[in-house]
């Protein structure tokens, strides 16, 4: 482990300067940073080995982050976070941590949690297929066949959860909240938007998205 890079992205001085001093102690080449935009500048810069990422910062939401995070990079993730919830745990995951720790902890279970992140992360996919439907997670590209569909952001993002959620009907209210990161508040055109365009560039390759009323919505194929 030794001269493994470790982000620690933290806004708390006194755990930040902890955890920084013990890990530089076993050996650990450690790079501090007290807000989000300053942890984009890091990854770009450093390229570290692993992230320490806490949920609350000043300047924005560690879940939101890391969702753009997964979106090019597979860097494995330590939520390190006062949230302990279950609900707070499974928005972590869901968002694309590796694991997750609430405060407040000890150190030896932080380096065990950290050390085994670093040894046995599961590797992240970098395309998911269903049938010719094939996501490129590192590019952010959905084709068919091969052939491109062009997606904005957002239908891509409508898509790659819709694909992870194959057969299940994802309320709209979900979508919305996992796509735009806000409750939707009653204002479903941004979305209906995004799934009537989606739908028109699937439905000629033998895919749609099916609205069940009052259930939400579902990808199917033919």
């Amino acid at each position: 482990m030794t001269g493994k890079k470790i982000l620690l992205v933290e806004d708390d001085l006194n755990v930040q300067l902890f955890n920084k001093e013990l890990l530089e102690g076993r050996g650990f080449a450690v790079i501090t940073v007290l807000t989000l935009s300053e942890a984009e500048l890091a990854v770009s810069k450093h390229t570290p080995d692993a992230i320490v990422l806490d949920i609350g910062l000043p300047d924005g939401n560690g879940l939101e982050f890391l969702r753009k995070l997964r979106k090019t990079s597979k860097i494995p993730v330590l939520l390190l976070t006062g949230y302990g919830k279950d609900e707070d745990i499974i928005a972590g995951f869901e968002s694309g941590c590796n694991d997750y720790l609430a405060k407040p902890y000890t150190f030896e279970v932080f380096l065990v949690r950290l050390k085994n992140l670093l040894q046995g992360v599961e590797r992240l996919p970098d395309t998911i297929s269903i049938g010719a439907l094939n996501l490129d997670l590192l590019a952010h590209r959905a084709l068919i066949d091969g052939n491109d569909l062009f997606l904005t952001d957002k239908e891509f993002s409508l898509i790659h959860l819709l694909v992870q959620n194959e057969d299940k009907v994802m309320e709209a209210d979900t979508i919305y909240e996992k796509i735009w990161g806000q409750p939707m508040a009653g204002d479903r055109n941004a979305l209906q938007v995004a799934i009537t365009r989606l739908r028109k560039k699937l439905e000629p390759a033998g895919y749609s998205i099916v609205s069940l009323r009052g259930k939400g919505y579902m990808l199917a194929q033919g």
